[in-house]
């Protein structure tokens, strides 16, 4: 697999570093060490996939994640030092496609980012659709009500599996396992995370069609059935 990469990493250490394996692996990668200069590049070289780190000067990782989803699709693996499980979800919360916590090894950076590309290049032409929400899987876009909706390449992965199994309730392993062939390195709580934020974008009016089965897991009401 090719590609190029943006590392956005204020560690010089640590982005020579990751830069360097993904050299090896045979992509294109640059290195910026600020949120800004990394905002920067990211619009002028449109990368296939964005390494961000989770604290950087100038401009916050959680930040410049929220304004890189906003300006679209393109994939981004967060780099936290932080260990507690509240970080994490705030990175996945702000638009990240997974994250990796230091120390890493750099192996695993690449595989990891191997199986988000595998999912954003590998989307076979489908367009699903349930009551007033619309997912177009080849352009990644989804749209309730008419209206263009803004999600992650995640949250667009979680959603077409619970419109793949309406009215099946579906526990939180199950979802892992079907969304993202268990290379999500996933635990409860950044699932709940991600299936809220997800709630939280296709509600509409007051009708909401993912419901939390308590005890069990979550299952996808279709208006249709």
């Amino acid at each position: 697999m090719s590609g190029q990469v943006l590392i956005i990493e204020d560690d010089t250490r640590i982005a020579e570093w990751v830069q360097i394996y993904f050299e090896r692996a045979g992509y294109t990668a640059e290195v910026a060490h600020d949120g800004q200069t990394g905002l920067d590049q990211a619009r002028r070289l449109a990368p296939d996939l964005i390494i961000l780190d989770l604290t950087l000067p100038r401009l916050d990782g959680v930040d410049l994640c929220r304004i890189l989803r906003q300006e679209s699709d393109v994939p981004i693996i967060m780099l936290t030092a932080r260990e507690a499980p509240a970080q994490r979800i705030v990175g996945l919360d702000s638009g990240a496609d997974d994250y990796i916590v230091k120390p890493f090894d750099p192996k695993e950076v690449i595989a990891r980012s191997e199986a988000v590309l595998r999912r954003a290049r590998g989307k076979v032409q489908q367009l699903l659709t349930s009551g007033n929400i619309r997912l177009n899987e080849t352009t990644g876009t989804v749209t309730v009500n008419g209206e263009p909706v803004d999600l992650s390449q995640a949250q667009i992965a979680l959603l077409a599996t619970f419109m793949r199994h309406p009215n099946q309730v579906l526990t939180r392993d199950q979802l892992i396992s079907l969304t993202f062939q268990d290379e999500f390195d996933g635990f409860d709580r950044a699932i709940d995370s991600q299936v809220a934020r997800l709630r939280r974008r296709i509600g509409h009016g007051g009708a909401q069609p993912i419901q939390t089965v308590y005890g069990a897991g979550y299952r996808f009401v279709s208006e249709e059935e």
